[in-house]
């Protein structure tokens, strides 16, 4: 028997704030400069919902250790100036929260302190506070169930009774090796095919989320 979704899990990055964008478009111009020329889509497939960590290994192993500390480094100052140049919350977040009525929280492969950043400039950490949850606090990240598993013990429900709102593949590859129901979001870098798999409801706008997890939890999806 299935469960009511009792938890609605949101990533952070590309489902609360509009940040992957900038992300993105700050990847591709460190490659082209530090000697690893990368497309947008070779941004998206290896680095989009990944942990810091393993983003880091992957730019290591390609250019070695202290131009992946450099690149680093550099991501974060850009990252910051471009943040508090105009971050916006994803279209359509703010009447979806509005709208749910179930408890929810937040699980992302981005620091705390990332996070306090973010979600503090699009004023959404308020609505979260005491419910982050970072891949920092947890010994493997997206797609390992590390991350959701510990969010579900926190916040004190079965993950069977848990929905997880992702926008990247390694994200709802997560959510279905914790056994949960997960979301992907497809109005963001990602297409809906990297998305879809069993378990998952691939969506557009995220006004579309309240009318799908009340659908889920009443058995419908």
């Amino acid at each position: 028997m299935i469960k009511p979704i009792e938890l609605v899990i949101f990533d952070c990055d590309g489902v609360l704030v509009d940040s992957e964008r900038i992300a993105l478009r700050l990847q591709v111009a460190l490659g082209a400069e530090l000697g690893w020329p990368l497309t947008e889509e070779e941004v998206i497939d290896r680095f989009i919902g990944r942990s810091s960590t393993s983003i880091k290994e992957q730019i290591a192993e390609r250019l070695g250790e202290p131009t992946a500390a450099r690149w680093w480094e550099q991501l974060m100052e850009r990252h910051q100036v471009e943040v508090d140049a105009g971050i916006t919350a994803v279209d359509g977040l703010p009447e979806a929260l509005a709208a749910i009525t179930l408890p929810t929280c937040v699980a992302s492969s981005g620091s705390h302190e990332k996070m306090r950043h973010t979600l503090g400039r699009t004023g959404l950490y308020g609505h979260f506070e005491g419910r982050i949850f970072s891949a920092y606090e947890v010994a493997h990240g997206k797609p390992a169930p590390d991350l959701f598993l510990y969010a579900a013990e926190r916040m004190g429900v079965d993950p069977a009774a848990c929905a997880v709102v992702e926008d990247s593949n390694p994200g709802v590859r997560a959510a279905r090796a914790a056994g949960m129901r997960a979301f992907g979001y497809a109005g963001g870098l990602t297409r809906a095919e990297r998305l879809a798999g069993p378990g998952t409801v691939v969506f557009h706008d995220m006004r579309e989320l309240p009318g799908l997890l009340a659908g889920a939890t009443a058995g419908r999806a």
